[in-house]
């Protein structure tokens, strides 16, 4: 952009630290990118719902990560569950800052209330909105009684009141479509950026060695397939050439104890390592300095934070071909992919991946990248509604 163009003015609407999760990171990220060329301000969703209610409630607004966007760009931190007065004060932030676009992350039905007002208020000043959809109503909180449906039909209808989609995957980009009835014009694919958290990058750097660590990283849930990577760890080959350690490190979601209640049934549960918490940033480096292979066995997945920061680290991953996860590793050299729900097929596919061990794998994703093809989408937009 040459000093003569006008830098485009983008609101972006995310998740804020104090309930800190993935979608948390990739807001701090994509603003830190759209800054290279646009005038960026930061509306964040602070308290998600009654803190009581949340599986993480033990660490919500502790200091985990040291990432703040207000050391960016103006932020307004943030919008509450109760809506008043935060709510009000949000929508006055940015009429103060007087967007040209507003870019809206959805990850939660937590949020459409808000975000609901905020592309109605979009809507009548003639600001288009970019709604970045992370994935769909999550099967969760579509269970929730009278709660669930409403969510649907809330989501639905911001759907509707958005112009414009950014989703991760084909994948996404063809049932998003199919399921919303939305023109595929408007929907654009662009990937996830690394997470290069506290250093974790080129973790892999150390020669194969006949102790072989797999780690699973992340919040425990059904979907993540633990489960599954417990009963792989037993099928796996052990002979004195090999001696295999699984690390397991996530904090339980959705009362989901089966993972936990096969590693204590485990014949190799002294090779099982289990830190049931919410890391921290600084943590992350030693957690995967320590790993050989980061196995990630979900049965449904639209990305991956975890997935990321693996390949921000260079690490050999053993992922399903679930979602968008098999277009995220399309051209990541340390890949192997295997089928969900298959512990024999995890089990081959983690032996498979030893030989990926010592090599450092380069992540084809960048944070530069995204924010280049946000560059073209915002440039699009401008010039489409002028």
């Amino acid at each position: 952009m040459s000093a003569n163009e006008i830098r485009p003015r983008v609101a972006v609407v995310g998740a804020s630290t104090f309930f800190l999760s993935g979608p948390s990171y990739v807001t701090y990220f994509l603003t830190e990118s759209l800054l290279e060329n646009n005038d960026v301000s930061v509306v964040l969703m602070r308290k998600l719902i009654p803190k009581w209610l949340y599986p993480g409630k033990s660490r919500v607004g502790k200091p985990i990560s040291n990432l703040d966007t207000r050391s960016l760009t103006p932020t307004f931190d943030g919008v509450d569950w109760t809506l008043l007065p935060s709510l009000p004060r949000a929508i006055r932030f940015l009429e103060e800052h007087r967007p040209d676009v507003v870019l809206i992350q959805y990850w939660t039905a937590s949020t459409v209330l808000s975000y609901l007002r905020i592309t109605n208020w979009a809507r009548k000043r003639g600001i288009p909105v970019i709604l970045e959809l992370h994935e769909d109503l999550h099967p969760a909180e579509a269970k929730v009684p009278v709660l669930g449906p409403l969510a649907g039909k809330a989501l639905r209808r911001l759907i509707g009141r958005s112009q414009w989609y950014v989703v991760h995957s084909s994948y996404d980009r063809n049932r998003f479509c199919s399921k919303y009835d939305l023109d595929p014009d408007r929907v654009v694919i662009i990937h996830h950026g690394a997470l290069p958290i506290a250093g974790a990058n080129n973790a892999s750097v150390a020669a194969p060695t006949t102790e072989v660590t797999i780690l699973f990283f992340g919040t425990v849930r059904p979907y993540k397939g633990l489960e599954d990577l417990i009963q792989a760890f037993g099928l796996l080959a052990r002979d004195e050439a090999t001696h295999w350690r699984l690390l397991v490190v996530g904090e339980p979601w959705e009362n989901w104890t089966l993972p936990f209640e096969l590693i204590d049934q485990s014949p190799y549960r002294d090779d099982i390592e289990v830190i049931k918490r919410y890391i921290r940033d600084e943590e992350i480096p030693e957690i995967f300095g320590r790993a050989d292979v980061v196995a990630l066995p979900y049965l449904a997945s639209s990305a991956s934070g975890p997935l990321a920061i693996t390949m921000t680290a260079g690490l050999p991953v053993v992922v399903t071909t679930v979602g968008g996860l098999r277009e995220a590793v399309e051209n990541y050299s340390g890949a192997v992919l295997v089928e969900p729900s298959d512990p024999e097929d995890l089990a081959s596919g983690l032996e498979r991946a030893r030989a990926l061990i010592g090599q450092t794998h380069q992540d084809p994703h960048s944070w530069s990248v995204v924010g280049a093809y946000y560059d073209e989408l915002l440039a699009r937009i401008i010039t489409h509604t002028a």
